[in-house]
């Protein structure tokens, strides 16, 4: 199959589930609270990807005073934070990310950032300059805060940029806030993105001679 190519002028990463396998540990967490609260873990498991856990916490438990929620969110980033056994990159990422070094880009994630910081440490991945965190926005995804304020920040329209993600939520997120996006990993294939990889290994990027950002993929 010949590759998918993409223009854009400014890329859009979310983290978890994108650049870093955080899996393990957000299914620890998310188990152990699923349980405390006499939920299915297995179906928790099924909303938790791309929302800040306030977001999460408001779906699963929808009668909820959201100051609750916010009171476990504070204890689960805590958790989260402080465990990374199992925290690993995403195939391919540690060469996209050197791919992107000098081009456009922000880190855009439900995250805080104590949260995104030991995981892309764990991940042995760079921290990008630009980045959006949780506590920069007002709207969990699938609210399309997030890249806005990513895609401002790096001084580009929306329409100029590329964003890439997992989840059913950042992917709206994406689509919401305008951009293409790019899927990336199984939760990403049912979700129709405008190009979806297994893994960022399927990513090639070239910088053109215009400025733009060229994305090469080998669709999964």
């Amino acid at each position: 199959m010949p590759a998918t190519v993409l223009t854009a002028h400014a890329l859009l990463l979310d983290m978890d589930g994108t650049l870093v396998n955080s899996d393990a540990v957000v299914e620890r967490c998310w188990r152990r609270w699923a349980i405390e609260h006499g939920l299915d873990p297995e179906a928790a498991l099924k909303v938790v990807h791309g929302r800040q856990g306030y977001a999460t916490m408001a779906v699963l438990l929808p009668d909820r005073p959201v100051e609750e929620n916010y009171a476990d969110n504070r204890v689960m980033l805590a958790e989260e934070t402080a465990d990374v056994e199992g925290v690993v990159p995403i195939g391919g990422a540690p060469a996209f990310m050197a791919a992107i070094a000098e081009l456009p880009h922000a880190l855009v994630t439900s995250a805080d950032t104590a949260l995104a910081t030991a995981r892309m440490g764990a991940a042995e991945l760079p921290m990008p300059v630009v980045r959006v965190t949780a506590e920069q926005v007002g709207a969990s995804k699938p609210d399309p805060e997030g890249f806005l304020k990513g895609a401002a920040e790096l001084g580009f329209d929306a329409a100029d940029c590329i964003v890439f993600e997992d989840s059913e939520a950042g992917i709206a997120a994406g689509r919401a806030a305008g951009m293409r996006v790019v899927g990336v990993g199984p939760r990403a294939a049912a979700l129709a993105p405008d190009a979806h990889v297994t893994d960022l290994t399927q990513v090639r990027v070239e910088a053109a001679e215009d400025g733009s950002i060229r994305l090469h993929i080998d669709e999964a």
